[in-house]
């Protein structure tokens, strides 16, 4: 039997016998076997309380300016090899940026995914609100105003409880299992497909998917999501944009 990795093949397959396509004698066996079999992974994260100020306290960067990031609850601060400074969340998440009043300045924020790519995802101006990234960050270097107009009204900073998948997921169909809070019952939180736009860009969204638990967390609630892997993401035949994505952006 051949050897693919740590694939596993299940005894050995019958195929139609070249010799007989009409299947009037046995079917040939096949060297391989069924498989390969059990390609699922087990993603287990316990995320902490969302902060809209984790990463920015009050500020109003003006046009082409940038916010001071600061290491707030729930970000770690490290300065990688280049002498920049990583603000580094518990689990890649999406960034929010919160204006107590009107506002009408868009920013961009800059970072790196759970895998180290570089990326980038814009945020559109809030008014006495709060937005989102649309792609989940593991760390982030900058958020810069892109307007030409400064920003108003005191504006932090922070992520929410959208949380970034480890792996690629394009249907819902793959996430075989979610369980939320040592709760027996599947959760019914919200689940976001991978963007498969090639390249990626500031305006696409998250390259694996995301997924928001169906209440907030709060650093003990545990999420344990089986996702199926398909052939694409693991095996003989897989790519590195079938298990991880398209290139970030």
């Amino acid at each position: 039997m051949p050897r693919f990795g740590d694939d596993i093949f299940l005894g050995s397959a019958y195929g139609p016998n070249p010799a007989d396509p009409a299947g009037a004698v046995n079917p040939s066996p096949m060297e391989a076997g069924v498989g390969p079999m059990g390609r699922v992974y087990i993603w287990d994260t316990v995320p902490l309380t969302l902060q809209t100020n984790g990463l920015a306290t009050s500020q109003n960067p003006g046009s082409g300016g940038s916010f001071t990031l600061t290491a707030g609850t729930g970000v770690t601060a490290v300065v990688d090899a280049n002498g920049v400074t990583r603000y580094v969340l518990d689990v890649p998440r999406c960034v929010t940026i919160t204006a107590a009043g009107a506002n009408s300045a868009a920013y961009r924020v800059t970072g790196y995914d759970a895998y180290g790519q570089l990326m980038t995802a814009n945020i559109a101006a809030p008014s006495s609100s709060t937005v989102a990234s649309t792609k989940a960050f593991k760390s982030i270097i900058s958020v810069t105003n892109t307007n030409a107009t400064a920003g108003t009204n005191g504006l932090t900073v922070g992520f929410n409880d959208k949380l970034g998948l480890p792996v690629r997921v394009t249907d819902v169909g793959y996430v075989t299992s979610v369980k939320w809070n040592a709760t027996l019952a599947q959760d019914a939180g919200t689940f976001v497909a991978a963007d498969t736009t090639d390249p990626a860009t500031s305006a696409t969204t998250d390259v694996r998917g995301c997924y928001t638990p169906s209440s907030a967390t709060n650093g003990a609630k545990r999420l344990i999501m089986t996702i199926a892997l398909p052939a694409i993401a693991v095996g003989p035949q897989a790519t590195r944009v079938g298990a991880f994505g398209v290139t970030q952006a």
